[in-house]
């Protein structure tokens, strides 16, 4: 996707880099006075909370609802203005959502789109040119909530299709009956955490995400030499394989390329990594 990114490059992948690393090391070029602190982390209920914490404002950079179901939760909960931004193929939303003043994401949506309901990046790709208009429109509505102007905020969902140059807003009544901003009632929060299986959207890969686990790097390099060709850095750790490559984080977070299959995927966690 490095033809819709203005933070990473083909050096940082050749590196292997997690995203929230090459961001900081990219953003400290253009700006060396401010303090960035990047997290390589998968954000999930009993860790959304902390990382959130002392937040003026979050931006939504995530690609799945479940994560933004999350991000709502823990922002309504938290009082704590958050912008949701999304694009597939040249169409592109935005969304302020500042709890106690305007609807949330559930008070829109409702519940999570169910699969197969929506395009994906597989099935429609990105336009370069979208990501970038819905992140700068993300980022103006950032500067209006953090400079105490909210009255200019957009009122709603702003939605745009850059190649059907289309350009619309769309009001969103706040419900008394919405869980989280209208009964307090967080259900993404307080579901109990399991390993998760993600196919990633064009990515010919699978994630997997361990409940509660955490690698050492070191050890599992030596385990694994000769087994494959390993590289590792401070970040992470990259086994290849014939037709797969894995690639693990120390929090027991581990990307399977090369399928989709979650059932395979499971499968060559368990015999290279355990569990």
């Amino acid at each position: 996707n490095l033809q819709r990114q203005v933070l990473f490059d083909e050096e940082d992948a050749a590196k292997a880099l997690p995203k929230a690393v090459a961001a900081e090391q990219k953003l400290r070029k253009v700006n060396s006075e401010i303090k960035i602190e990047s997290i390589v982390t998968d954000v999930r209920s009993g860790n959304i909370e902390a990382l959130l914490s002392g937040s003026d404002l979050v931006l939504d950079g995530t690609d799945n609802f479940e994560t933004r179901f999350l991000i709502n939760d823990a922002c309504v909960k938290g009082n704590i203005p958050w912008i949701y931004g999304g694009c597939v193929g040249s169409y592109g939303m935005v969304l302020p959502v500042v709890p106690g003043e305007t609807a949330c994401l559930v008070c829109w949506l409702e519940d999570r789109p169910e699969p197969g309901s929506t395009a994906t990046c597989d099935t429609a790709g990105v336009l370069n040119t979208i990501a970038s208009t819905v992140g700068a429109l993300q980022a103006n509505e950032a500067l209006k909530i953090l400079s105490g102007n909210r009255d200019e905020m957009a009122d709603g969902l702003t939605a745009i299709d850059l190649w059907k140059n289309a350009h619309q807003t769309m009001k969103i009544a706040r419900r008394s009956e919405c869980p989280p901003c209208g009964k307090g009632v967080f259900s993404s929060l307080s579901a109990e955490e399991e390993t998760l299986v993600t196919a990633l959207c064009g990515r010919d890969a699978v994630q997997i995400v361990p409940s509660s686990s955490s690698l050492d790097l070191q050890d599992l390099e030596g385990r694994l030499q000769g087994v494959g060709k390993v590289f590792r850095n401070a970040y992470l750790l990259q086994l290849g394989l014939e037709e797969n490559e894995l690639t693990l984080f120390p929090d027991g977070r581990a990307i399977i390329k090369g399928t989709n299959d979650p059932v395979r995927a499971r499968s060559l966690y368990a015999k290279y990594v355990g569990g």
